[in-house]
C-alpha cells in the first residue's frame, strides 16, 4: 500500500513539474518575443492595431469608423469564407489605407492543422478571395490562436517559400474569448497588457460579436496617443513576429 502511494506521489510530482516546465517555455517565449520587437523599434513608440476574424457587416465598419474618426490606420487579418457577401467591408478597408492579412479560409481548429500542407492551402485560398474583391494577394499571415503550437522549422521555410510572412502578438484584449465584458474592463486590459513595452502588435477581434471592442477603441487609440505612440500598418516591409525562436 506505501508503495502504492508513494507511486502515485512520484506520477503527481512530475505532472506538476512539466505542467511548470511548460508554462515558464510559454512565457519565455512571449518574453523573448517582446525582447525582439523591443530592439527592432529603434527607440520609438510604434503600434500596431490589429483585428481578426474579420470582416464583419456591422462591427468591422463600426471599427473603420472610427479609425476614420481618429486618423488612425490598423491590419485586419481576415477570414476567407467570411468575404462572401461582405466584399464591399473588405473594399472598404482597402480603399481607407488599411493592410489586410491573411487568418485562413475556415478557422476551424482540427481542418487548418491536419497537416502542414492543409494549413497553407488555407491561406492561398483566402488570398486569392482577397484578390478577387480588391485585386491584390496579400502575403501577411496570422495563425489562430497563434503560432506557438503548430509552427516549426519545417513549416516555416514551407510558408517563406510561398513568400508568406508570420505575424503573431505581444499585447491583447480578451474579446476573443470574452466579448461581452464591458468596454471599461476592455480599456483596462488594454493598458494594462502593454504597460512598458515601445514597440505593440495589439489583437483585437471584429465579429459582429465583438460589439463593447468598437465601444472601447476610441479610449484604447487615445491612450496610445496620449503615450506619444505612432500608429503603423503591418506591410511587406514590417519585420516578421513569432513567438518561436529559431536561431
Amino acid at each position: 500500500m506505501c508503495i502504492l502511494i508513494n507511486k502515485r506521489k512520484k506520477q503527481f510530482l512530475m505532472l506538476i513539474f512539466l505542467l511548470i516546465i511548460f508554462t515558464v517555455t510559454i512565457v519565455l517565449d512571449f518574453e523573448e518575443s517582446k525582447s525582439k520587437l523591443a530592439f527592432l523599434n529603434d527607440n520609438k513608440k510604434i503600434i500596431y492595431l490589429t483585428f481578426d476574424d474579420g470582416p464583419s457587416s456591422i462591427v468591422t465598419n463600426d471599427i473603420l469608423n472610427t479609425l476614420k474618426q481618429h486618423q488612425v490606420k490598423a491590419t485586419f487579418f481576415v477570414i476567407g469564407s467570411k468575404i462572401k457577401g461582405r466584399e464591399t467591408v473588405l473594399k472598404r478597408m482597402y480603399n481607407e489605407g488599411h493592410s489586410i492579412g491573411l487568418h485562413t479560409f475556415s478557422h476551424e481548429y482540427k481542418k487548418i492543422y491536419e497537416n502542414e500542407d492543409a494549413f497553407i492551402r488555407e491561406m492561398i485560398k483566402t488570398s486569392e478571395e482577397v484578390k478577387r474583391v480588391v485585386g491584390v494577394k496579400p502575403n501577411i499571415i496570422r495563425f489562430p490562436y497563434g503560432s506557438n503550437s503548430h509552427l516549426n522549422n519545417n513549416l516555416l521555410k514551407k510558408l517563406h517559400d510561398y513568400n508568406f510572412k508570420i505575424y503573431d502578438w505581444n499585447a491583447s484584449i480578451s474579446d476573443g474569448i470574452k466579448p461581452y465584458s464591458s468596454p471599461e474592463s476592455f480599456t483596462k486590459e488594454a493598458i494594462a497588457t502593454s504597460n512598458g513595452i515601445p514597440y505593440v502588435v495589439f489583437l483585437m477581434h471584429c465579429n459582429n460579436t465583438n460589439i463593447n471592442t468598437y465601444k472601447a477603441l476610441p479610449q484604447i487609440i487615445q491612450h496610445y496617443k496620449n503615450e506619444g505612440y505612432e500608429f503603423r500598418t503591418i506591410t511587406n516591409s514590417t519585420p516578421e513576429f513569432y513567438w518561436r525562436n529559431f536561431n
